[in-house]
């Protein structure tokens, strides 16, 4: 018997999937108010003891989500957690794993992602706030445009995310250079290159975009050198972690022309705070941490839960598990 620890908007989604497997499952549900249940009767935070978890998108931010949590790390026997985020870089994560407990993430937010990587590139490209400012003037004026095709995208963090973008971008007739741990070719990208050859990469591309995980290593990897290296007019994209960007060399660097345009989604003190200026620099676009927030995210990553769900009770290999040694050295 597993016993699975779950929010209780999402089991209301799934209850007839999850009764399906009948006795070889029993849900643990946490419903808004903090309280547990097991069909319908009430336990103690001490007595959940789960053996998977179900970290859905409608947990982040609630305020339930401090019992769930704490519940999980009580779990004395937990053996697999799936998560609707795609980073592992929380410290609970670290905790969990230490715990010995398998950890799965998603990528249901990798299309909406690359569908914002672009749409902020093409509007950049495309001159769209000199448009709206002469539309809401009523004034008659061109604005000549940058076209993708020809251009050089170079994305740092190949996997879910940047392969989403490589074949948005690719298809506007854009040349990727992937750039990941595996040196592999990839049938997205027209070259791949190794974390240690970007600093030679920065000075080809017109456009990059961060999507790669937050590690030691990879903390404040675009710092005033990688600036520095960039070339004159390219857009910088964040769609990763706020940290990858040493956020003071940025606003110095956006002084200069490399680069050129900033778009971010994500920055180190979320929510940012009311005085940065990043708010109204005429040279960044910026959104709240939600360029994967999208009506059909919750029902992919749900799909993949459920799938992986499976895979556990029949003993199966789960997808998109991450390595341990990622989740603690992070």
């Amino acid at each position: 018997m597993t016993r699975l620890l779950i929010f209780e908007p999402s089991f209301r989604l799934i209850e007839a999937e999850l009764s399906a497997h009948g006795d070889r499952l029993t849900p643990v549900v946490l419903g808004a108010d903090g309280g547990f249940t097991v069909d319908g009767a009430a336990i103690g935070a001490d007595d959940v003891a789960a053996d998977a978890v179900w970290m859905s998108g409608d947990l982040y931010g609630n305020p339930a989500a401090r019992d769930f949590f704490a519940a999980t790390l009580k779990s004395p026997d937990l053996k697999w957690v799936q998560s609707a985020a795609a980073g592992f870089d929380h410290p609970v994560f670290a905790q969990l794993v230490n715990k010995g407990a398998r950890l799965t993430t998603s990528h249901g937010q990798a299309i909406g992602m690359a569908d914002y990587v672009l749409a902020g590139v093409l509007d950049h490209f495309q001159r769209g706030p000199e448009r709206r400012r002469a539309q809401a003037e009523g004034t008659w004026r061109e604005a000549p445009f940058r076209e993708i095709l020809g251009s050089t995208w170079l994305i740092v963090g190949f996997g879910a995310i940047g392969q989403a973008v490589a074949r948005r971008a690719g298809a506007f007739g854009a040349r990727i250079i992937g750039v990941r741990r595996n040196p592999d070719s990839h049938p997205l990208a027209d070259a791949i290159g190794a974390m240690e050859a970007l600093p030679g990469l920065l000075p080809t591309a017109d456009v990059v975009v961060l999507c790669a995980p937050l590690s030691p290593a990879t903390r404040h990897m675009a710092d005033a050198r990688f600036f520095a290296a960039m070339k004159a007019g390219c857009v910088l994209v964040n769609v990763g972690r706020g940290a990858l960007v040493d956020e003071a060399a940025l606003l110095a660097a956006l002084e200069g022309d490399a680069p050129g345009h900033a778009v971010l989604d994500v920055f180190e003190t979320e929510p940012l705070p009311a005085d940065s200026p990043f708010w109204a620099h005429p040279k960044v676009s910026l959104s709240p941490h939600a360029s994967g927030v999208t009506g059909q995210q919750g029902g992919r990553n749900q799909a993949l839960f459920l799938d992986n769900l499976a895979r556990f009770l029949a003993g199966e290999p789960l997808l998109h598990e991450i390595d341990p040694r990622d989740v603690l050295n992070g």
